[in-house]
């Protein structure tokens, strides 16, 4: 019996219907629901939410999460394979989105280390720089490489503490939305990862202009899209981040934290 697949958004740790009821059909074939700007809004109220309790978890827990995200997706790698349009390059997509996901897992308790550091000054104090997570963070996702170019944008943002609302590529969304199951069955919370189908002219003037989320990448955007979301983002100084390197580093992680320097007395 062929039992064909319902593709849904991924909100709240819930897979749901877009409230517009729209679909459409990215390879004129598979119905993929058409987000809207309630759907948006569900994400971002959602990843509001889930924000204090996936940053206050330990470094080591949302390594083990990320860990066994990468379990998860290596464990469904024949579907994903498939999903990709099979091969060599299918093959190798998957393999760097499993790469990826190990090593930001990695990344988790090593970061205050290389990013944080105690600061020299004059005077009887001490003065410490750590790392702290910005909040939410909107993706839009790269159009090429649907699995590993989500991934890519995805992994650092999680591994400091971050959470996420994603749009998915709107040409290839098959991959970021069955991605969602993945990261349903990883122990990943309620509300750290919303995932949004839709078309993007639609979608990101309100994505950008959303008051609730404190940053952006622009990863899959276009030099005009680019210059319209920094115009939106001004409205509450959301940070706009741009970066054109498509490699592990730790410096995309420090790209999406705040910097917080203490005081601290030394003492009488």
């Amino acid at each position: 019996m062929d039992v064909r697949k319902t593709y849904k958004l991924f909100v709240n740790g819930e897979f749901v219907r877009s409230e517009s009821g729209r679909a459409y059909r990215p390879d004129g074939m598979v119905n993929v629901p058409r987000g809207s700007r309630k759907d948006l809004r569900d994400a971002v109220r959602a990843a509001r939410t889930a924000f204090p309790g996936w940053a206050g978890r330990t470094a080591m827990n949302r390594g083990q999460i990320l860990y066994r995200a990468a379990e998860m997706l290596d464990g469904r790698a024949a579907q994903f394979v498939e999903l990709l349009g099979g091969g060599v390059r299918a093959r190798r997509e998957l393999e760097r989105s499993v790469e990826t996901l190990v090593w930001y897992a990695g990344w988790t308790d090593k970061l205050p280390q290389v990013t944080g550091t105690v600061n020299p000054v004059a005077g009887p104090y001490f003065n410490f720089t750590i790392p702290e997570p910005t909040g939410v963070v909107a993706i839009v996702a790269p159009e090429g490489d649907a699995l590993s170019g989500l991934v890519r944008r995805l992994a650092p943002v999680l591994c400091g503490g971050n959470v996420v609302v994603a749009l998915a590529g709107e040409s290839q969304p098959l991959a970021a939305l069955t991605l969602a199951e993945v990261l349903a069955t990883s122990d990943l919370p309620a509300g750290v990862v919303n995932i949004i189908s839709g078309q993007r002219k639609e979608l990101l003037p309100w994505l950008s202009s959303h008051m609730d989320i404190n940053a952006i990448d622009t990863a899959g955007c276009t030099t005009d899209e680019i210059k319209a979301i920094e115009e939106s983002a001004a409205g509450n100084v959301k940070r706009v981040i741009k970066l054109t390197k498509d490699e592990m580093s730790p410096y995309l992680i420090s790209a999406f934290m705040e910097m917080k320097t203490v005081w601290h007395p030394i003492g009488v």
